[in-house]
């Protein structure tokens, strides 16, 4: 494929297409990797919050003790193009389990044959969740990725920007949420890091750090196979604004060639 027709579609992807911060329902940093021609990724993301907000604000229920459970569905329509599908999904005592939202994300990456010195890719992420989780109910997620493997270190930097549409905060215009993950790999199966997660508030003005979201997640991916995804990681929230305490687990499954 030429560079300039996935370069034009890198731009198109950025400034065309309508996501969220992941909040506590897809707690990911990604790779630059897409899944390949022709096969589908399946993955659940399971999260809980030990420790979280308790009340009920503005008709958004408590996190704390909240179960959420998200599928994500993701094809690869070439060795560039991938589109995902997210379910999300809550469970807490007194609620029930209970139906929160769907996204769609489509995502673009540099070809391997570029042979560029980092990976680079461009996701969009687009979706609804219901006013009773999320007081933004219509959001947009637009994140570049870029990583690189460093002998038995691995970097992954999201700097993300959200924008809501539909919801209190969507005159706030587009909010920086960067994200990053640092791994290394003890054995070849075996890799330990740290993640992190924030968001700081509108770009340019942001918002006081009392009020950003600041967490820190010691994690460990498993590499048991090409076709699996194994991630476990515990979230320590350092600001007010965010989660004191969750645990979180992805577990994937690659159907197809790979």
């Amino acid at each position: 494929m030429k560079k300039a027709h996935v370069a034009g579609l890198l731009i198109f992807a950025c400034f065309s297409i309508p996501g969220f911060a992941q909040e506590n329902y897809e707690i990911q940093v990604y790779p630059s990797e897409t899944v390949k021609s022709k096969a589908t990724m399946v993955e659940l993301h399971s999260n809980f919050t030990f420790q979280g907000n308790k009340q009920t604000i503005d008709g958004v229920l408590p996190t704390e003790h909240a179960w959420h459970e998200t599928v994500e569905i993701t094809h690869g329509f070439t060795n560039w193009f991938e589109t995902g599908w997210y379910i999300f999904t809550s469970a807490r005592a007194g609620d029930g389990w209970q139906w929160v939202g769907d996204h769609i994300r489509p995502r673009i990456r540099v070809p391997e044959e570029w042979k560029w010195p980092v990976g680079v890719s461009l996701s969009s992420e687009f979706g609804y969740q219901r006013k009773s989780f999320s007081a933004d109910t219509w959001t947009l997620e637009i994140r570049p990725i870029i990583d690189k493997e460093i002998g038995r270190w691995y970097l992954s930097f999201n700097p993300t920007f959200d924008r809501s549409f539909h919801g209190p905060n969507s005159d706030r215009g587009f909010e920086f949420s960067p994200n990053f993950k640092i791994g290394y790999d003890f054995t070849k199966k075996i890799n330990g890091g740290v993640e992190y997660y924030g968001a700081f508030g509108p770009v340019g003005n942001f918002d006081p750090l009392r009020e950003q979201q600041q967490q820190i997640l010691p994690a460990i991916d498993l590499n048991l196979s090409p076709k699996w995804e194994f991630n476990f990681g515990v979230g320590v929230g350092v600001t007010q604004g965010t989660d004191h305490l969750l645990v979180k687990m992805i577990v994937g499954y690659r159907f197809g060639r790979y």
